[in-house]
């Protein structure tokens, strides 16, 4: 362009175009999920905006409408029972129409956590929070998009889910997510809906403060974490480095893209591969006894 700044032809691709469309976003009210919120209005798509605190849904409601967007709120948490329903029917009652389902719900491990610390009340907690909220948020959009045969479902996972960045409750309900996304994705596939997975790293309240960075340290110390995780996870981007991988996923330019777990921090992207066995070893149960234990110490120890 003329005045030096850098231009994309993708960024004027009809299949980025979202104007008119419906979203709703859960957790929308900080972070990562205020941050999709956001990006979403700006490119002209209303908002139903969710979040535990009321001053806060409607600080956001109000920003958005502000800025000339259209924006309604839902208080409470993702997690609960009704909650996401409520969305769904919010944004059919107001704007007529759904079209993109988000999920960033979610809360931070209690400091220090361990498995050999967290109580059943805090691990339930963490599978609330993370991954009962993308199953009613999944379960309750994909019941309005196999109906329209169309539909965009993303939802908000974590690298916390590979076992690298301890605790117990946070990765465990986010390896859940991954599932969930994979096998629900699966269910939907030949109702047109789409479903994805980004695991991102970015600044928000759960990856700061002093009980989070010592937790890094700690991992860092331990050698859970390499130096270069270690660095990346004490300077996270700002949440918009990560959004707009989000709103690409809700539009029409991905509608090849279903099934994929993608991760985003800061300028990488990165997206992984599905899992497979590597082969060990192989022989026909029909014409051959069950492996001895001295063969399977030959073959794993």
């Amino acid at each position: 362009m003329e005045d030096g700044r850098t231009s994309s032809s993708a960024e004027y691709h009809p299949d980025l175009s979202l104007s008119g469309r419906v979203a709703v976003v859960a957790g929308a009210t900080r972070g990562i999920g205020l941050a999709v919120a956001y990006a979403l209005s700006g490119r002209g798509v209303s908002v139903v905006v969710n979040g535990r605190d009321p001053v806060a849904v409607e600080e956001t409601v109000t920003e958005i409408r502000g800025g000339g967007g259209y924006a309604v709120g839902v208080v409470g948490s993702a997690g609960d029972d009704g909650v996401a329903q409520q969305m769904v029917d919010t944004a059919l009652a107001e704007y007529g129409a759904l079209d993109i389902a988000v999920n960033c719900a979610g809360i931070a491990e209690p400091a220090g956590s361990t498995i050999l610390t967290i109580t059943d009340a805090e691990f339930r907690e963490q599978v609330d929070a993370h991954l009962m909220s993308a199953f009613h948020l999944m379960r309750a959009a994909g019941q309005i998009f196999s109906r329209q045969r169309t539909g965009s479902i993303v939802l908000t996972g974590s690298a916390a889910s590979l076992g690298i960045f301890g605790g117990s409750g946070y990765p465990a309900a986010k390896g859940g997510v991954n599932a969930l996304a994979l096998a629900g994705g699966a269910d939907l596939a030949d109702h047109g809906v789409r479903v994805n997975v980004v695991m991102p790293g970015a600044k928000s309240r759960l990856s700061s403060g002093d009980d989070y960075i010592a937790h890094i340290e700690s991992l860092h110390r331990r050698g859970i974490l390499d130096d270069l995780t270690r660095d990346a996870a004490l300077d996270p981007a700002p949440p918009e480095y990560v959004a707009a991988l989000y709103v690409f996923l809700a539009s029409d330019a991905a509608k090849g893209i279903s099934g994929q777990i993608f991760t985003a921090a800061g300028g990488f992207i990165g997206r992984y591969e599905p899992q497979q066995a590597t082969f060990i070893a192989y022989r026909d149960h029909q014409d051959s006894a069950p492996y001895s234990l001295a063969e399977l110490t030959g073959l794993l120890a």
